[in-house]
């Protein structure tokens, strides 16, 4: 009797066990990206508190700590020793802010993609508005910023991913992309073998009058819209033509790697310029973004960059120009 009992607690343990372990896998395949999630990053990262994060203040240093915070805590460790990759901008100190998820496969790890945003502002401005003076950067680019972090949360659950993936919050973006000037540099240095850029920005408001919900930069110098919008089954990526006559392929964070690697990199917004009044100005508020929309579009573009890292062969390629 005393050997049925305890057979019958062993099996209920490993029953118990087996069925917390079914319900951990449930919920790291059905990861979702919601609203209230990428709110809580951009009103962090845009309150006054920070004061518009311009590069060598308290406020971009404090929001550095805070995206750090948030990669240890998805599982995404150091690039280098720390999470800072440090440059120089005249005296002051700046950092990138650099996270790692190796892939999984022996051979494809070796190949690396880079998932990337600017957590700087411009900090404050000498014209008030209604006796503000600070420009929180919310949409430019809180909001990219949040979603790298939203995409580091889901891959570091899901570790699904074959190729490795970086994650990269720039700085001194606003200065002349000099954040991503500078790691372009040192990883071709390191001989780094990179394989795309996809960069985000200003992704805070939706597009009215468009057949895509965002748009590439420079389009048309790779198959990376084409490849995306095939990999994800719908007509996600387009192209801008605003974007096209202000020529912002080179006007954000994805260049500088396009310039030193020659490779696929670009830049995802829902913003050209044409659909928000408030770039570079203290309007660019918290409360203007929608947030379903982020939450949309990031949830939209995961299972693209998923299969762009569990390729057998590299697919994106630059196309002849």
């Amino acid at each position: 009797m005393k050997k049925l009992i305890l057979l019958f607690v062993a099996i209920s343990i490993f029953s118990c066990k087996a069925k917390q372990e079914n319900q951990q896998v449930k919920t790291v395949e059905n990861i979702t990206i919601t609203a209230s999630e990428v709110k809580e990053t951009v009103s962090f990262l845009a309150s006054d508190d920070q004061m518009g994060r311009g590069t060598g203040s308290v406020g971009i240093d404090v929001s550095a700590n805070y995206i750090e915070k948030q990669l240890k805590e998805f599982g995404i460790n150091p690039y280098y020793d720390t999470y800072r990759d440090h440059f120089k901008v005249q005296e002051m100190d700046a950092y990138n802010v650099v996270g790692f998820l190796e892939g999984t496969d022996a051979t494809l790890k070796n190949e690396i993609i880079i998932i990337g945003a600017h957590y700087d502002h411009i900090g404050t401005k000498a014209n008030r508005v209604e006796s503000d003076s600070i420009a929180n950067g919310a949409n430019d680019n809180a909001a990219g910023t949040s979603s790298v972090l939203a995409m580091a949360r889901y891959f570091g659950a899901k570790k699904t991913n074959k190729r490795s993936l970086m994650f990269v919050l720039f700085s001194a973006e606003e200065m002349g992309l000099l954040g991503s000037k500078h790691l372009a540099n040192r990883l071709k240095g390191e001989n780094a073998n990179l394989y795309t850029v996809v960069n985000l920005e200003m992704i805070g408001v939706p597009f009215k009058d468009r057949d895509y919900v965002a748009f590439v930069t420079g389009y048309g110098k790779s198959n990376m819209a084409e490849k995306i919008n095939g990999y994800i089954g719908s007509n996600f990526l387009g192209e801008s033509e605003v974007a096209k006559q202000y020529n912002l392929f080179k006007a954000s964070d994805n260049y500088p790697f396009y310039e030193v690697f020659k490779m696929p990199s670009h830049t995802i917004s829902s913003c050209d310029l044409s659909n928000y009044d408030f770039y570079h100005h203290v309007g660019d508020e918290i409360d203007k973004l929608d947030y379903d929309h982020m939450a949309s579009l990031i949830n939209q573009l995961i299972p693209g960059i998923e299969k762009m890292s569990n390729t057998a062969t590299q697919e994106i390629k630059m196309n002849d120009e």
